[in-house]
Parts: C-alpha cells; sequence; structure tokens
C-alpha cells in the first residue's frame, strides 16, 4: 500500500487514561434509559470510517444503571467498574483491563459502580 492511500485508517496511538474529561464531548443518554442514578455520560470519537459503518473512540459513564440495546463492540475498560448483564445471556463484570464483545442487538443493563472509561471500536 503507498502512502498516498487514503482509503485504510490512519495508524494512531493515544493514551485513554491522559485525556482529560475537558476534552470528552457530552452525550445524549435518553432518560427512559435511565433505571437509577443520575449517569453522564461522554465520549470522544477519534476515528470514523467514511462511510460511517465503523467507530472508534473513548467513552465514559458516571455511576448509575442504564439500559442500551448494543451494535457490534470490541472494547477495553481504562478505569472504573461495572456489571453488564446481557439479557438472556451473560452477566459480565468488566474493570480496568477487562477486553469486552458485545453483540449487534444484545439488550444489556449496565450497573456502574465507579465511573467507567473504555476504548471502543463499534461496527453498524
Amino acid at each position: 500500500m503507498s502512502t498516498s492511500d487514503h482509503s485504510a485508517p490512519a495508524s494512531f496511538a493515544v493514551s485513554v487514561t491522559d485525556v482529560p474529561d475537558a476534552e470528552l464531548e457530552a452525550e445524549e443518554l435518553d432518560p427512559l434509559q435511565i433505571l437509577s442514578g443520575e449517569p453522564v455520560v461522554t465520549g470522544k470519537v477519534l476515528w470514523e470510517s467514511p462511510d460511517g459503518s465503523q467507530v472508534r473512540g473513548i467513552w465514559q459513564i458516571t455511576p448509575g444503571v442504564v439500559t442500551d440495546t448494543e451494535a457490534d463492540e470490541l472494547f477495553v475498560v481504562v478505569s472504573g467498574r461495572a456489571t453488564i448483564e446481557v439479557e438472556g445471556g451473560a452477566t459480565l463484570e468488566v474493570g480496568p483491563g477487562s477486553a469486552c464483545v458485545l453483540r449487534e442487538g444484545d439488550k444489556t443493563t449496565w450497573t456502574v459502580h465507579e465511573t467507567l472509561r473504555k476504548a471502543y471500536h463499534i461496527s453498524y
């Protein structure tokens, strides 16, 4: 591949733990998803494919309990702790260093015990 081929994503490295909260952008959380607490979601997209089918970034959520319907996602927790219950499936205990895969359509309940920050790759 030549250096002028821009069809492939650029290689990059970032220290996810060193990205200040001030660099994260507020993300909308549907009030119907909140089961308890007052969780706040923030994030930063680091890369997105031209067609929007793949996204890589940083995501953070403060303590509380929320529901979600997942996309195909691989993420690694860099800080914090949560329990993720997958409807009809496993209960995942995640913390720093945990690598997790969620499948498109998984219905989940996230109990965030400590503000959780993750680096993710999502495919739509």
